[in-house]
């Protein structure tokens, strides 16, 4: 199956749902970005699960993390007259209006890290936004003993769950860690490497008491990381948060980056194709029912969450086997 790292063009190619058969469901899923390990990943899990479940399903990845892509995705996506439609939110607000058209059109409508959205019928999530911010704030303060400050990374300002992460951080930190403050603002850099680099080389140049890095978004420790040991300041600054293991596991044996937690894109992305079968088939969720790849789950209802915990922690004693699980 081709990588659609493009946009609706190349979506055209690959789709043909038209002459799907009618019994056969059929789903796009527009993520945040093609072409990065760990929405690579994401569309290997999309792909066996389709494959598995006898279902039409396709990841469409934009050039660059522009909601208007996104948009521009979805709209075609409605056009094409698809079953199911998931989504990996760059900016919940500018989602908004095209996936309330999507329902209105009849569409199922899954997300994944959108837990603000509100035109969706679920949303699932592998980690809570408060156990993933913490637990990387824990582990800040236990590679960091003298005070000082620290930068907090997202993959943009209008990312909700990266934002949420990042606010259970800084809200432990100063339960926690008074002597350690946020430098600046956060920096809406994580899913690029070249600006979560050059970001990281202008605040280690500018703030000799730097510490650390939470970098929220796939990208941002590798380029936190990189500027790091360009700087020559592995182990005084620790860098940590979720990225893909194959991407990152040189960087964790020589101590750039210390480590994080993440859960498996891949086992979401399996997951997109199981709710959104089992939606398009008419099945309800209810509270106790074991949905693969989520365990057995608690629903809010009301929000239209479905929220697990399933964190993976990648340290040099794991990264190595989660790599050769092809994360």
């Amino acid at each position: 199956m081709n990588k659609v790292t493009g946009l609706v063009s190349a979506l055209a190619l690959t789709f043909g749902f038209s002459s799907a058969s009618a019994a056969e469901t059929t789903m796009g899923i527009v993520v945040k970005i093609g072409g990065i390990p760990w929405f690579n990943a994401m569309e290997d899990g999309i792909t066996r699960r389709a494959a598995e479940l006898g279902v039409r399903a396709e990841m469409i990845g934009p050039v660059s993390a522009d909601p208007a892509l996104q948009v521009q995705a979805i709209e075609d996506l409605i056009a094409r007259g698809v079953d199911v439609i998931g989504v990996v939110p760059n900016d919940e607000a500018a989602l908004e209006p095209v996936l309330a058209k999507a329902r209105e059109a009849g569409i199922i409508v899954i997300s994944h890290e959108g837990p603000g959205l509100q035109n969706v019928d679920w949303n699932f999530e592998l980690a809570s936004a408060e156990g993933f911010g913490e637990a990387h704030a824990r582990l800040l303060s236990e590679q960091t003993e003298e005070g000082g400050t620290y930068a907090v990374y997202v993959g943009s300002l209008t990312v909700p769950l990266h934002n949420a992460w990042a606010d259970a951080a800084i809200a432990w930190m100063e339960e926690n860690r008074p002597d350690l403050v946020p430098v600046g603002d956060r920096y809406g850099v994580a899913e690029n490497v070249d600006n979560s680099r050059s970001t990281a080389l202008d605040l280690i140049g500018a703030n000799p008491d730097l510490r650390g890095f939470l970098a929220f978004g796939s990208q941002g420790p590798i380029g936190a990381g990189r500027a790091v040991e360009e700087r020559r300041r592995t182990g005084e600054i620790h860098v940590m948060g979720p990225f893909s293991p194959g991407q990152g596991r040189s960087m964790i044996h020589s101590g750039v980056l210390t480590g994080g937690y993440m859960w498996n894109p891949a086992q979401a992305g399996e997951v997109f194709v199981t709710l959104g079968q089992m939606l398009a088939e008419g099945q309800s969720i209810e509270a106790g029912m074991d949905i693969p790849g989520l365990g057995v789950v608690d629903p809010d209802f009301d929000g239209k969450d479905i929220i697990t915990d399933n964190l993976l922690e990648i340290n040099a004693e794991t990264v190595d086997s989660l790599a050769e699980m092809g994360l």
